[in-house]
C-alpha cells in the first residue's frame, strides 16, 4: 500500500510544478490544479480553448482497435465494499476506460458527458511520450547514445551542474543536480523557474537550470526535477531540429495510426512541455501502450532501437525512487505493470507478459491522494483478471 501511494505522489510533483508555467489565452485563468469540477469537465476535453497549444497531426491511416467478441465485467473489492465498474466511475469522476487484451477492445466506456471524439489532457504522461522521443531521435542518429553528453546538445550547460551529465542519467532522475521542488516555498526551484521572464533568443528554462550547482554524483540517487522533464524536450527538439510535436507527429501519430491529432500545451517560449499536458482521445492513449508493447514498431517498422522499449519501461534506478524502480520517464507499479501516470487520474497501465493495456481518464478533485490511488489500484488489478480470463 505505502508503495502505490509514494509512486502516485513522486509521480504527481513533476507536473504540479510544471503547471504553473502555462499560457493562458485569457486574462485571469485560474490555475489548472484549481479548477471546479465544471471547469475540470469543460476544459480537460477541450484545453485549447484555456492555454497555447501545438498540435500532433495525425496521418491517413487509423490502426484498428476491433471489439472482443465478448467484453468483460470489472467488479472489485475494496474498503469493506463490492464495487462495480459504474460505481467506480461515477465515485472518481472517471470520463474514460478502456482495456486491450492481444490489440481488441474487451472494455470501453465513457463518462462525464465525454464522448469516444473527446480528447482528455494527460498532465505528466506527456513525459512518458517525451522520453519515447529521445529513443526515435536515437534511432534516427539524431542523438549518438544514451550515454551522450547532455551538453553536446543543450551547450548552455557547459560549466554547469550538468558536465558530465549523461542522456541516460536525465531521464532516471538522477542528475544529481540540486533541485528543491517544495511547492509551499515561493523561493524553491520548481516556483521560482516556472515565472522567469522571456528573452528573445533565449529559454529561460535553459538558463535557469544552467546555474544550479552539483548536490550528487550522477546516476546515483533518484530526485524528482520539474525542469529536467521539459529540459529533455528541448534537448530532443534541438536534437532533430523540429519542434516536439512535428517529430512525435513524424514518429509516433502518422507511422502508428492514432485516429486523431493530439494537443500539446506550450510554455512561455512558445516550446511544447517535455512533461505536461498533452490532450488525447482514450482510444489513441490505447495505443500508445499498444506501441510501447510492439516494442516502438510501426507499420512494421521500427521507430526506436532494438530493446530500448524494454530497456524504457524496466526499472533503471531504485535508489530514492518509490519501489520497485524508475525507468526513463516511466513508472514501475508494485502490481506488475509499467505506467505513464498523470495527476487528477490520469494513467496508461501495460501489463507486458498479459499484453493487456488499462488506460483511465479522470477528473478527480485533488492531485492525488490516498484513496484515489489505492482505489484506481484495485480497478486496474480487477480489470487485468478479467482480460486475462477473457
Amino acid at each position: 500500500m505505502r508503495k502505490v501511494l509514494g509512486l502516485a505522489a513522486a509521480a504527481a510533483c513533476m507536473v504540479v510544478g510544471a503547471a504553473q508555467a502555462q499560457v493562458p489565452l485569457k486574462p485571469g485563468t485560474p490555475s489548472i490544479l484549481v479548477w471546479s469540477p465544471q471547469q475540470q469537465s469543460d476544459w480537460y476535453r477541450d484545453i485549447e480553448s484555456v492555454y497555447q497549444v501545438a498540435t500532433v497531426p495525425r496521418g491517413d491511416k487509423v490502426h484498428p482497435l476491433p471489439m472482443a467478441d465478448r467484453q468483460i465485467d470489472v467488479a472489485f473489492d475494496y474498503e469493506g465494499k463490492r464495487w462495480t465498474l459504474d460505481d467506480y466511475m461515477k465515485a472518481y469522476n472517471v470520463s474514460g476506460v478502456l482495456v486491450l487484451k492481444d490489440g481488441k477492445v474487451v472494455l470501453e466506456r465513457y463518462g462525464m458527458g465525454r464522448k469516444p471524439e473527446d480528447r482528455w489532457t494527460s498532465f505528466s504522461v506527456a513525459k512518458s511520450v517525451t522520453a519515447t522521443l529521445v529513443g526515435a531521435a536515437i534511432q534516427d542518429g539524431k542523438i549518438k547514445s544514451m550515454s551522450a553528453p547532455v551538453t553536446d546538445y543543450i551547450p548552455e550547460l557547459k560549466g554547469s551542474g550538468y558536465d558530465g551529465v549523461t542522456v541516460r542519467q536525465l531521464l532516471m532522475m538522477s542528475s544529481g543536480v540540486k533541485w528543491n521542488e517544495d511547492y509551499a516555498d515561493p523561493n524553491s526551484d520548481v516556483a521560482r523557474s516556472a515565472t522567469l521572464p522571456v528573452t528573445p533568443g533565449q529559454n529561460p528554462l535553459v538558463t535557469y537550470m544552467s546555474r544550479l550547482p552539483r548536490a550528487k554524483e550522477p546516476g546515483t540517487f533518484f530526485n524528482y526535477n520539474t525542469g529536467e522533464t521539459d529540459l529533455v524536450g528541448i534537448l530532443v527538439s534541438r536534437a532533430v531540429g523540429k519542434s516536439l510535436a512535428e517529430y512525435t507527429s513524424e514518429k509516433i501519430w502518422k507511422p502508428f495510426g492514432m485516429e486523431r491529432d493530439a494537443i500539446w500545451v506550450v510554455d512561455p517560449a512558445g516550446h511544447e512541455r517535455g512533461g505536461c499536458c498533452m490532450s488525447i482521445t482514450l482510444r489513441d492513449y490505447g495505443r500508445i501502450g499498444l506501441f510501447m508493447l510492439d516494442e516502438g514498431r510501426a507499420g512494421g517498422q521500427p521507430m526506436l532501437p532494438p530493446s530500448w522499449a524494454l530497456e524504457a519501461t524496466s526499472p533503471q534506478i531504485t535508489n530514492g525512487a518509490p519501489a520497485p524502480g524508475y525507468g526513463y520517464f516511466w513508472w514501475m507499479a508494485p502490481y506488475g505493470a509499467y505506467e505513464a501516470r498523470g495527476i487528477f487520474g490520469q494513467s496508461i497501465s501495460t501489463f507486458r507478459d498479459d499484453r493487456i493495456v488499462v488506460v483511465i481518464n479522470s477528473a478527480w478533485p485533488t492531485a492525488v491522494g490516498r484513496d484515489l490511488t489505492l482505489s484506481r489500484a484495485a480497478f486496474i488489478n480487477a480489470a487485468r483478471a478479467a482480460a486475462k480470463a477473457h
